[in-house]
């Protein structure tokens, strides 16, 4: 049972217009959240349907704390696989820490497969230096999953390494040195997730703390598909979220407006209008299936083989640029009115922009699937 209820959601809704004139964290909704006990392991089956429900009401929001339910998620998919290493995950979530997405960095197109990040053997654990952009949560995480690499030290012997691990927060009793958070996030859109970046400087993630070491290049470690099947779900589930309320907007907007050249009746009785309309909603319906039936297969333990990178890419592709068409449906049957700054519609078409800087970018996906078809370029 979704701990979403109606009340929680309108308190919510009615945030995130004023997170986003003021460029703010979304802080009050984090605590609304953890306090009904959101931020808990479940399964991705029930978290992508409450994550597309969370985004209808505040798609920031639920962006912000798709990274946190990641990681989770992460940690569910290699419990359930008999892979126990990162249980400690699934506890700290329960008992309410706060986990951010630290990898993304500027100039990295082979995302995980590589990093810029430098890695050095050190005492007791390894130390991190380098830049990680868009770390949503960055006010506020606890725990920060990061990665970098080794070319040096025991490890290395075969050639560089990546090395996955979690960094903690400082606090008076155990400060961690090397972490900074700049104050760099204004955006266009999806502003309340305050995705500031973070600069590294020897900042050391101990040796408990660490939660692989992979080679360097493409790999199917089941830690690879826990992070790729639920980080393409989640955010495809929030894009689908966005563009229910989109069409919700549009059918509203469809019976408020009246037209002068048919006699006063509604643009709902327009034939242009309806169609606009119905065909926003026949783009958005099919991502449902697709979203939900590849979680449940996740936690079903499905094996689609090599299948699963094209299928897993392909749900996240066609949700955000479905998104980004029901929007634009949903602008156009608005009419003026949706393009002032203060309509839901106008925030929501900045928003939904996001969706194509999220890994897997398109040109990517297009590769992923080519190659699946194809074979690799020669």
């Amino acid at each position: 049972m979704s701990v979403l209820t109606p009340e929680l959601l309108h308190r919510i809704r009615s945030r995130a217009a004023g997170y986003d004139l003021d460029n703010a964290f979304f802080s009050e909704d984090l605590d609304e959240l953890r306090a009904a006990g959101y931020l808990a392991p479940r399964s991705l089956l029930e978290t992508a349907r409450d994550q597309r429900l969370l985004a209808a009401y505040a798609p920031a929001t639920a962006l912000g704390v798709n990274m946190h339910l990641v990681w989770v998620g992460v940690a569910r998919v290699l419990h359930d696989r008999g892979d126990d290493s990162l249980d400690w995950v699934l506890r700290d979530a329960e008992a309410g820490e706060l986990f951010a997405f630290g990898n993304s960095e500027a100039g990295n197109d082979l995302v995980l497969w590589d990093s810029l990040t430098a890695v050095d053997r050190v005492d007791g654990g390894f130390a991190f230096t380098g830049t990680k952009i868009f770390t949503s949560l960055a006010p506020a995480w606890t725990r920060l999953g990061i990665f970098g690499k080794q070319t040096v030290g025991e490890g290395t012997e075969d050639g560089p390494r990546l090395v996955h691990g979690f960094l903690r927060r400082a606090t008076a009793e155990t400060p961690v040195d090397g972490v900074s958070t700049l104050e760099d996030w204004d955006t266009l859109g999806m502003r309340a997730t305050q995705s500031n970046t973070t600069k590294l400087d020897h900042a050391v993630v101990a040796d408990s703390d660490i939660s692989r070491f992979l080679p360097v290049g493409p790999n199917a470690d089941p830690f690879v598909f826990g992070i790729f099947s639920n980080f393409l779900l989640l955010i495809g589930s929030v894009y689908a979220g966005l563009a229910d309320r989109a069409l919700e907007l549009a059918v509203e907007a469809a019976h408020k407006r009246t037209s002068l050249k048919n006699g006063g009746a509604s643009y709902a009785q327009d034939p242009d209008i309806r169609w606009r309309v119905a065909d926003a909603a026949l783009r958005l319906d099919p991502l449902r299936p697709e979203l939900e039936g590849l979680a449940s297969d996740v936690d079903n333990l499905v094996n689609h083989g090599s299948n699963w990178f094209r299928y897993l890419t392909g749900a996240k592709h066609r949700s955000t640029e479905a998104a980004r068409y029901v929007v634009d449906q949903a602008l156009r049957v608005a009419g003026g009115g949706g393009y002032r700054s203060a309509s839901e519609l106008a925030r929501l078409q900045r928003d939904v922009l996001a969706g194509i800087y999220h890994p897997s970018d398109t040109e990517s996906i297009h590769s992923t699937v080519a190659s699946a078809l194809l074979g690799p370029l020669g």
